[in-house]
This record gives C-alpha cells, structure tokens and sequence, in this order.
C-alpha cells in the first residue's frame, strides 16, 4: 500500500502520518512503529518539586510514545503548576503519580488536543504503589511522591521514575537493562557501559581501577602479627563499587629491605569488607638477605554482589624486623583494586 513520504513537495501528511515518520528519530522499544518515551539524557527540565502541597514541573521537553501512533513531542517553555498533594492518610502511607499526558481524541477520545502535566493520588496502603492511569491515556511518568501517614513527616519526590530516550543507536543511561534489545545495543548503568551481544549483557567500557599511593611502613614495625592502619593515613583502605561482571582483580606489592645477612620474610596481605579474603597461597611473600627484593601477586575475586561497595584494607607482617638500616623492615608497598568487564 502506498504511504506519504516525508518529506515531498505537494503531499500533506496528517498528525499520524507525521508522527510515524518521526518515530524513526528516537531509539526503537522493540516493536514496529514502536518508540522509547523520555527526556533526554543530560536535560534538567520535566524535573518535579514540592513546595508545602504545592507540586510544580519545570519547563522542559519529551518524547512520549504510544503504541502504532508514533510519537508525540510537547515543550512546556515555562513551568507548570500541577496540583496539590492530597492530604495524607491517618495511619497508612500513599505513592502518588506526577505524569505528563498527551491528550489527542483521535486516540483517547477525549475531545481534547493538548499536552499537559497530570497529578493522580495513590491509595494508601501498608505496601503502597504508584498508581497507573486508567484507560486510553498517552501518557509518560516524571516523579512519584511518597506521602507518608499524618503525623509521620513531609511528603518527598523520587524523578527516578522518569524515563530518558535517545536517537537511534545513542547510549542510554538507565538503572535497568532496556527491555528487547539488539544485538550491539549499549547502555549505561553508572558503573560501566554494557553492550548486548545477542545473548547477554557484557561490560565493554574500560573501568577505573583504584590505586593507592606507595607508601613507607614504619621504621620499627611488629614482628610476627597482621597490622592495619600502621600510622593514621600511611595506606588508607580503597573502595570500590563492584561492576555488573561482579568480578574485581586485587593487586598488592611490597618492597623489603633487609641488611642482615640472613633471610627473613616480609608478607604484604588484605582483608576486604565482609567475608571476603586472601587464601593463604595467595599472600605475597618478600623474602630478602643483604638487599631489597619487592614481590607482587594478583588474585581475581568472582560472584559479588553487582553495585554492591567493596573496601579492600592492606596488612602486611614480618618473620623479624629492626630500625631503619639495621634488619628487615617492609619499606614500601601498594595496593591496586580493579573491577572487571564480564
């Protein structure tokens, strides 16, 4: 069947027509004709606040979506006033929605064309939720506010429900992976850039490894047990937040210096947040006799929790030590974190 094309001299395309076209300028949601609704990534505008009751949306611009109707674009060039919180609820708390909806009667039969901001009260409940409008409604979420039982504090907003959108193949910032994904989409969920490669999501984005300073160890320190912190700032632990792979890669070195002429042996361990540690075959062991002999060892720790934070804290013991030019002493080291791609 023949279709206007956009853009011809001499055809005139209806709002359908021009909208369907335009939904081949936002990133696709998975179906024919399908669109992502959102703000775009980086925009500050559409952003919801609460003052006493009283909400308001600022200026801004969205592209909201609808199933086989393109999209629609609307630009609030000033802000909006959308309602008042309703009054809070005795003993239960409530989840209100704050939305901006296109009205067109075509679709919704509404017999109004117009965009405009929405508030739509909750119920209260012991597990309360969001509330989702009934009916035909063309519509894209901004915030939800959280009333809490009368007596029980001030109301709070939560934006983390509006969406964002991008141009097609863009990268999209989102907490959650975007639902029917092609193969080579990418996304970024704030830990790392994440590709699609058909089966699964793999971090591909380099990941910023944390490294300490080299540091000096004291000049006298105890032999024969594990220490931490061995003067105030000298190592401070490292955190970092586990990647989705939930895999991070530990590197720990230490130098030794020793003037006597035995041998004697320096161990540069960790501990982490948690039940997480070195096995024994993995400590780094220095030995030196009449010289400075440094050591390293790598160890790659899986199955973490993914966005969860991981504190690394170096230690290190010594099977016999002295002052400064004397004997064995531990006489430098560093501490390197890494999360890893999966």
């Amino acid at each position: 069947m023949p279709v206007d094309v956009w853009a011809i001299d001499g055809l005139t395309l209806s709002g359908l027509e021009t909208r369907q076209t335009q939904a081949a300028t936002v990133m696709a949601d998975g179906t024919a004709l399908g669109s992502r609704s959102g703000v775009r990534p980086g925009d500050p505008g559409l952003t919801v606040t609460l003052s006493g009751s009283t909400i308001t949306v600022s200026a801004g611009v969205a592209t909201v979506a609808y199933s086989a109707q393109g999209v629609y674009r609307a630009a609030f060039p000033t802000a909006t006033a959308a309602g008042t919180v309703t009054a809070a609820h005795a003993s239960l708390t409530r989840i209100d929605l704050v939305y901006l909806r296109i009205w067109d009667s075509t679709v919704d039969a509404s017999g109004l064309y117009r965009a405009d901001v929405v508030y739509l009260a909750g119920t209260p409940s012991s597990t309360p939720s969001a509330p989702t409008p009934a009916g035909t409604v063309v519509y894209m979420p901004l915030a939800t506010i959280t009333v809490p039982p009368s007596g029980g504090g001030s109301a709070s907003v939560s934006t983390a429900v509006r969406p964002y959108t991008v141009a097609p193949g863009g990268i999209l910032p989102a907490a959650a992976a975007p639902s029917n994904p092609y193969t080579g989409q990418y996304y970024d969920d704030g830990t790392g850039l994440r590709r699609w490669n058909g089966s699964s999501w793999r971090t591909v984005s380099p990941l910023t490894p944390q490294v300490s300073d080299q540091v000096g160890f004291p000049a006298s320190p105890v032999v024969g047990n594990i220490n931490t912190d061995f003067t105030s700032g000298e190592w401070p632990p490292l955190t970092v937040v586990v990647p989705p792979s939930g895999m991070v890669r530990i590197t720990i070195g230490a130098a030794v210096n020793n003037t006597n002429g035995s041998t004697s042996t320096a161990w540069a361990v960790w501990r982490a947040s948690g039940a997480l540690t070195e096995g024994a075959s993995e400590k780094v062991g220095v030995s030196a006799a009449g010289s400075r002999t440094y050591a390293s060892r790598q160890v790659i720790r899986s199955g973490l929790t993914p966005g969860a934070s991981l504190t690394i804290t170096p230690q290190y013991n010594l099977s016999s030590a002295g002052a400064i030019g004397t004997v064995t002493r531990v006489s430098g080291g560093q501490l390197i974190v890494e999360p890893m791609p999966g």
